[in-house]
């Protein structure tokens, strides 16, 4: 068995016989030079499966399922809401973001949010690189930007607020329900006055302070993702 992994958007099945993209095709013949009646792992959120060349024709790789390697994830939802930032970044922090359990990412438009648009088909393929190095079977969503009350109509989430102005530094996981968890971290120039007030009208919110410095929001993301993940789980 290869180190491959791959994710295979379409439906995956015990005996499925299917074919690689022209990229991915490339990848496992040219770049990890698996030849035929080998074998590798493809995934997605049915589960991860052993799947074994048939033949490669016209360097497209064709394959069959032999046999179901992991049972889909029940998994709880840990969702990520944030300012977009610089490519350069932003791409780090998305990655890092997936590799520590994200499920969804929520880019939000702040006031004082720089970057306004995103490059949702790139972030996608970030993501899933990142999902298929850190072993992952599910693979994060991530929405379209939206303003902050947008995001806030949304009552079915436990909102994790990071938040400089808190004297509080533990999170009460007692106070979390069955509904999502959602970290959010600010943009660069951090929440307004009136960004700060609506979050902390919000039904199930906790602030919290991580860290007495004033981090960058790639390193807030990493830094309350680690914390949060590692308590709900």
């Amino acid at each position: 068995m290869s180190n491959i992994r791959l994710f295979f958007k379409e439906s995956l099945s015990l005996n499925l016989t299917a074919k690689l993209d022209k990229s991915q095709s490339h990848y496992v013949n040219k770049v990890m030079r698996v030849k035929v009646d080998e074998v590798f792992s493809l995934f997605n959120s049915s589960g991860e499966w052993e799947a074994k060349i048939l033949n490669i024709s016209k360097s497209i790789v064709k394959f069959n399922i032999t046999k179901q390697l992991r049972q889909k994830e029940n998994v709880k939802e840990l969702w990520l809401a944030f300012s977009p930032i610089k490519s350069n970044y932003f791409n780090f922090m998305i990655q890092k973001a997936t590799e520590l359990g994200v499920t969804k990412f929520l880019p939000i438009i702040f006031d004082r949010t720089i970057v306004r648009k995103i490059n949702k088909e790139r972030l996608e393929k970030v993501i899933i690189e990142a999902a298929e190095q850190s072993n992952r079977i599910n693979v994060p969503s991530i929405e379209d930007p939206q303003p902050l009350k947008d995001f806030l109509s949304n009552e079915k989430m436990d909102l994790i607020f990071t938040d400089l102005n808190s004297q509080n530094k533990k999170l009460d996981l007692e106070k979390l329900t069955s509904n999502p968890t959602c970290v959010i971290i600010g943009p660069e120039g951090d929440f307004s006055g009136e960004e700060r007030g609506e979050i902390l009208t919000f039904k199930h919110v906790q602030p919290i302070k991580i860290n007495e410095n004033i981090l960058r929001s790639e390193t807030a993301v990493i830094s309350a993702l680690s914390i949060v993940s590692y308590l709900i789980n």
